[in-house]
């Protein structure tokens, strides 16, 4: 490849910085989570699965999340219609980073909160 052709990860175009951006909203990764959880999902068990995210919120994320290829939404011509959402191949080759960094947190959560009240305290 050529150096010309690499992007800069301080260029606005950058692949990396343009996935972190999407990823790290407040939801994605937790719906992505949730879905990992049964092989499909509707959408008030995802709500119920995550209490505090606004329907509007969830419907925003879930669109955005089949948007970039990491949920697939499928509608069944059924009165009420279901829709079923589940994670794509996409998805489930993130998931084990996300796993990892669950795993970090879980770790890492109560030296992380002392070390903010430590840093209020001052």
């Amino acid at each position: 490849m050529d150096r010309t052709t690499i992007l800069d990860a301080y260029d606005p175009q950058c692949p990396i910085r343009n996935i972190l951006a999407r990823m790290s909203d407040k939801w994605s990764l937790l719906v992505i989570y949730t879905l990992t959880r049964a092989d499909r999902m509707r959408f008030g068990d995802l709500r119920r699965a995550i209490p505090d995210i606004s329907q509007k919120m969830l419907t925003v994320t879930l669109r955005t999340l089949e948007e970039d290829g990491f949920v697939t939404r499928t509608i069944y011509p059924e009165i009420p219609p279901r829709v079923e959402y589940a994670l794509t191949e996409r998805a489930l080759s993130l998931f084990p980073h996300i796993h990892s960094l669950i795993i970090w947190a879980k770790e890492n959560m109560d030296g992380i909160l002392t070390d903010r009240k430590r840093h209020k305290a001052q």
